[in-house]
């Protein structure tokens, strides 16, 4: 399987049979080999530096009735919040003295917000902290109101695409959410300018192989700034609450798999791999990922914002713990980078020009 790993880093691809038998058949001779180029690549392009985004989850109402998420409409079990502008603002603050140069705007769709208050908010934060990025994470929109957004100052917009199989999508959603209108709305955010993020689930119910392997050419095709790699946790008051958490091992894999085929990707590791392990953020990290997004929420929300049981908002996943998470860092030899982060392709996505496409 090593020569799988150096074809692949030599070439940026493999072939969908080769990439399958790399996915799946790999040991941990290979698998220490995948980390190490993966690190090798990532070290390349960003030194030894991680990226710092302060996460706040701004509103846990959801329009959506998707099978795997605890905020999906249908779950009675959720207390539901919305931060007001002041809120948000305050969440800013804090984060900039703590020395956090993005913030990241996280919610479920909600339709209880109009697209003018949230560029409201966006406009805000601009004004108020001129020399912070600003990524955006609400779900699907209309063109023109995604266009609002980034007028107002927005920066990067995270929207996953979960899977590109129609018929696995599916199965992970109710009627009428097709993967069309997910990848339309992707390829309308780079259009727009935006820095677009995408990325899947690995281990969602009835996700094969093959469908991960569509996911990166897919994945290849798009050529997004920002890739998040996540494992599928299962949340009580979901149609998918006794199924079995996807794999540790196998989200790593793909962390790596993508630093060889996006060696300037920006590629968090994600709060879902710190709940399913306790060095969950750390192994992510050393299999190639470099970006991480402490909680800067409210307090007395965060633990609403459930997206699957086990949810890790505490510790070192908190924004006040941002000195421990530095020493941690640096116990893996890698250092907490003081600016923006942003993809070195599009510095700032305002003088790339609107409405030209990567």
């Amino acid at each position: 399987m090593r020569h799988f790993v150096d074809e692949l880093a030599d070439r940026g691809t493999l072939s969908k049979e080769n990439f399958s038998l790399l996915l799946s058949g790999s040991d941990a001779e290979t698998d220490a080999h995948l980390f190490a180029r993966a690190r090798t690549v990532a070290t390349s392009v960003f030194g030894n530096e991680i990226y710092l985004r302060g996460l706040i989850e701004f509103s846990n109402f959801c329009r959506l009735n998707c099978l795997y998420c605890g905020l999906r409409s249908d779950n009675r079990g959720v207390e539901r919040y919305r931060l007001a502008k002041d809120e948000i603002l305050g969440c800013c603050a804090e984060g900039r003295r703590l020395g956090f140069r993005t913030f990241v705007l996280q919610s479920g769709e909600d339709a209880g917000i109009q697209t003018e208050t949230l560029a409201g908010i966006v406009r805000a934060i601009r004004e108020g902290f001129p020399d912070c990025a600003i990524t955006l994470s609400a779900g699907e929109m209309a063109p023109e109101d995604f266009r609002a957004l980034f007028e107002a100052g927005a920066d990067r917009y995270l929207l996953r695409h979960e899977t590109i199989s129609p018929e696995h999508f599916r199965r992970l959603h109710p009627p009428g959410v097709e993967v069309a209108s997910r990848v339309a709305s992707l390829r309308v955010l780079k259009e727009i300018g935006f820095q677009t993020g995408s990325g899947i689930m690995v281990g969602s119910p009835f996700q094969t192989v093959a469908n991960i392997v569509d996911d990166l050419f897919f994945l290849a095709d798009l050529r997004p700034e920002m890739i998040g790699i996540g494992p599928f946790l299962p949340c009580r008051g979901t149609p998918f609450e006794s199924m079995a958490p996807g794999s540790l091992d196998l989200t790593l894999r793909l962390i790596a798999v993508l630093r060889l085929m996006r060696p300037d990707a920006l590629i968090p590791a994600t709060t879902a791999l710190a709940s399913l392990h306790p060095e969950g953020r750390e192994r992510g990290i050393l299999a190639g990922a470099n970006v991480v997004m402490p909680n800067l929420s409210p307090m007395n929300v965060r633990a609403k914002y459930r997206l699957y049981d086990g949810k890790a908002f505490a510790g070192l996943e908190a924004a006040e713990m941002r000195d421990e998470l530095e020493r941690r860092l640096a116990g893996i030899g890698y250092a907490m980078a003081a600016g923006r982060g942003d993809h070195r392709d599009i510095p700032d996505p305002r003088s790339a020009g609107a409405g030209t496409a990567d």
